[in-house]
């Protein structure tokens, strides 16, 4: 074979050598879904968080191939909501009040019927001193819980609109009631009283963990846990056990009085 014929023959079968006129192969474009997916992020990180949630609720009626992108999705958009009340962020439901003198956090959460932590969480308020001409967030979404017994799961909702899903563990042997009932008490770092003692907070024998949520029904409520692994599944003697980082987001957003239902 003649040199020219060997050159010819490994351009026809070899293709030309890489980066001797070569073109790349064009990538591959994204499906408008997972764009739409990408920006929502991307406004979510700069902290436009209004514009974030409209792409999210508008991305969250398109069709998505992946399941599991849509439960990814779904949780972004429901942390995005949380994130929102936990903002300076004014929503539809809040407003802002103007501090005046005799004015305490305690006092307005009661009059406005939220809780002192939300109060300090949306304003960046360390502690509890507020002063005359300072303007405070105010939610006033009415919270209320509903806890899928066969699933495992509790949703907090806003005005009757579901704002958040959680995984919860509930008890063993159908322990947990059914029904409807209000938080009457909350604590931090609950001591747990067990078969005739008091087991304080510290103690790696307490299971309640960091919060404790307690129903009208006496011995029931929601609290933390020291056995996330437990989550999940049927493990408690009849309360509902949580995550203690979502125990406490809950703790935070909900007040004395919020409606509680459990179902089968």
């Amino acid at each position: 074979m003649t040199p020219s014929r060997i050159v010819l023959f490994c351009f026809l079968v070899l293709g030309l050598p890489s980066g001797v006129g070569a073109y790349p192969p064009e990538a591959t474009p994204k499906p408008p879904w997972l764009r739409l997916w990408e920006k929502a992020k991307d406004l979510e990180t700069q902290g436009s968080y209004r514009e974030a949630k409209e792409l999210y609720e508008a991305l969250l009626k398109r069709p998505v191939p992946s399941a599991r992108a849509r439960r990814s999705i779904r949780r972004q958009y429901e942390a995005l909501q949380v994130k929102i009340i936990f903002s300076g962020v004014e929503t539809p439901d809040s407003f802002f009040h103007t501090v005046v003198l005799g004015d305490t956090l305690s006092e307005l959460a009661k009059k406005y019927g939220t809780t002192v932590e939300l109060l300090q969480k949306s304003n960046g308020i360390k502690g509890d001193r507020i002063y005359p001409g300072m303007k405070l967030k105010v939610t006033q979404a009415k919270f209320s819980m509903v806890v899928e017994k066969n699933s495992n799961h509790l949703t907090l909702l806003a005005d009757d609109r579901p704002l958040k899903r959680y995984r919860v563990a509930t008890g063993t042997e159908d322990s947990t009631p059914t029904g409807t009932f209000k938080i009457v008490n909350k604590l931090k770092d609950p001591t747990w009283f067990h078969e005739g003692s008091a087991i304080p907070p510290e103690s790696p024998e307490n299971i309640l963990g960091s919060r404790w949520l307690g129903f009208d029904l006496a011995g029931y409520g929601i609290h933390g846990t020291t056995l996330p692994k437990t989550i999940g599944t049927r493990a408690s003697k009849g309360c509902i056990r949580m995550l203690n980082e979502e125990v406490e987001e809950i703790y935070t957003l909900v007040p004395a009085g919020t409606r509680v239902t459990i179902k089968e």
